[in-house]
């Protein structure tokens, strides 16, 4: 498959995506699914036909095509999206488990993507998980906020973001 002809879909497909145009987007997964069959063991197809369904609000057929782009040996930026793009579709789905699982790589691989904290958190909540989910939340915001009056309480919020249970006796 030629390198530009995938290049051309990708732009075409986010084209679609900024101006929520479904018939665009249709014509893209078409397209993809078409460059599928030719080659079904090809990551950057499968990841590329995923996200063209998320985008179309298709993310439960979505899922499918991000697994076997993860299965293919997706990696660097691409691997970094995908992982986010199906963790926050597991979640959107209920499969919570999934969900906490496909995200927690993505933040082990990826530390420096606060997206992929900020769905981790999310997916927490859904799992009960809920002190994690705001512990997470919480350092994420004091790492990357420039609220002066938020930094000024910047050592004894995240003191206390240790042990949000903590009460004195």
């Amino acid at each position: 498959m030629p390198k530009d002809q995938l290049q051309q879909l990708i732009a075409l497909r986010e084209q679609g995506r900024a101006n929520q145009d479904q018939g665009l987007l249709a014509d893209v997964r078409a397209r993809l699914l078409e460059l599928l069959n030719e080659d079904p063991n090809d990551a950057q197809v499968n990841y590329q036909t995923a996200i063209a369904h998320d985008n179309s609000g298709l993310g439960k057929e979505a899922i499918p095509y991000y697994e076997r782009a993860l299965q293919l040996g997706l990696s660097g930026n691409d691997l970094e999206r995908c992982l986010l793009g199906l963790g926050s579709t597991y979640r959107y789905w209920g499969q919570y488990e999934k969900s906490i699982a496909t995200l927690r790589r993505g933040v082990q691989e990826f530390p420096d993507n606060r997206a992929l904290r900020v769905f981790l958190a999310m997916a927490l909540y859904n799992g009960q998980q809920y002190k994690e989910s705001v512990e997470l939340l919480i350092t994420n915001l004091m790492e990357s906020t420039t609220d002066e009056k938020l930094l000024y309480f910047k050592r004894g919020i995240l003191a206390y973001t240790e042990d949000l249970d903590e009460t004195a006796e």
